[in-house]
């Protein structure tokens, strides 16, 4: 099995739900949001279906953040990155590994749970396939902007509380986008947050790679 598959295997473990990274919890905080809200604004159903697909949004945004302060910190005391590195396998390399693990223990359950979620918004049938396709596109995003801002903060003190504060405003443009396309037919709300997001995970193996390396000369 090549590094990058045994890397990943490896992240997978450590991340998914029933591995040391509590990878249930993003899942759980998810569905929670989702039945408390009904509660929260009473049993107006045009208020639900007209503002439930923003929570929706915004409770998949928090589940990401649960995970950013064991994401890269434990790795990174415990040096797993410096042997790696001493296997010629590149910083950059270990995190396009993690970002693709990041996405796989959180993303695919987020989207399962998005449909009872949906059922308790009162969100109709083309509203929920607009909100399962601006999640799609949208959480790869989401797991990028949350893996830079954990290998930023993993040397920090208090860096779990301040990877949420960083964690936050970068992901405005993604719930901008994606929870706009829920206000207009059009799919071009949909396709600049997949371009938001491509972009972002193309950039963030690079700036936790360089991160990393800071860490490392500190």
């Amino acid at each position: 099995m090549s590094a990058p598959l045994t890397i990943l295997r490896r992240d997978l473990g450590l991340l998914m739900p029933g591995g040391s990274g509590g990878g249930i919890l993003p899942l759980l905080f998810f569905l929670a949001v989702a039945m408390l809200y009904p509660f929260a604004v009473g049993p107006d159903a045009q208020l639900l279906a007209r503002t439930g697909g923003g929570v929706i949004w915004v409770a998949a945004l928090l589940a990401a953040i649960l995970p950013l302060d064991r994401l890269v910190r434990d790795d990174l005391e415990a040096g797993v990155f410096d042997q790696l590195a001493l296997r010629g396998i590149s910083e950059e390399l270990s995190m396009a590994t993690r970002l693709v693990a990041h996405w796989l223990a959180f993303a695919p359950l987020l989207l399962l749970a998005t449909f009872p979620a949906a059922a308790l918004m009162g969100l109709q049938g083309e509203t929920t396939r607009t909100l399962l396709l601006g999640l799609l596109a949208g959480t790869p995003g989401l797991a990028a902007v949350g893996l830079t801002v954990a290998a930023l903060s993993a040397t920090l003190r208090g860096g779990a509380a301040l990877a949420g504060i960083m964690v936050i405003p970068l992901s405005v443009p993604i719930l901008i986008f994606g929870a706009g396309a829920l206000a207009r037919p059009d799919p071009s709300a949909l396709l600049l947050t997949a371009a938001i997001s491509l972009g972002l995970c193309a950039v963030a193996p690079f700036a936790a790679g360089a991160a990393l390396r800071a860490a490392r000369e500190v």
